[in-house]
């Protein structure tokens, strides 16, 4: 009858099989460990690392400036505000947007300050003669319809 042979395995001890991974790593990760060194001086020679300690230290101070800052009608109206301009630039077709841009730049896109002189009354009747004036106007009138219904709707604008 054949007898069993026993099998005895060392205890593994996983802190010398780290040691060990530690010892050949400089060997086998030498290259990158260079260029981490020299990042991590060049932190050092900035600042960068006083700079985190000093965050750090301060970070009840910083976290309490922030919430105050973050609780006041101010900064509640502006996060309602830039959430509401978001929409309203997502809802403007990206062509009208860049027809407004282009008549904003060639009327006022010079660096020096326009000299517009007034147009006389003849002239500026004149001028309701082309196709462009009107269509403008009309889009200005109906925004300004609009604008006086939301007014009466909500009461006021404060």
């Amino acid at each position: 009858m054949a007898r069993p042979i026993s099998l005895e395995l060392p205890p593994r001890d996983p802190r010398e099989e780290l040691r060990k991974r530690l010892d050949e790593a400089p060997v086998e990760h030498a290259e990158a460990l260079l260029e981490s060194y020299e990042l991590l001086q060049q932190l050092h020679d900035h600042g960068v690392f006083q700079l985190l300690r000093g965050v750090l230290g301060a970070s009840d101070k910083l976290v309490e400036a922030a919430v105050d800052a973050a609780k006041s009608d101010e900064s509640v109206r502006a996060i309602r505000n830039a959430i509401i301009l978001g929409k309203m630039l997502g809802s403007i077709n990206p062509e009208v947007l860049q027809c407004f841009a282009a008549a904003t730049t060639e009327t006022l896109g010079c660096y020096q300050k326009p000299v517009i002189e007034p147009p006389g009354l003849f002239s500026l009747l004149n001028q309701f003669r082309h196709k462009e004036l009107r269509r403008s106007m009309a889009l200005l009138n109906r925004f300004l319809d609009t604008l006086g219904n939301q007014i009466k709707l909500r009461g006021s604008c404060k």
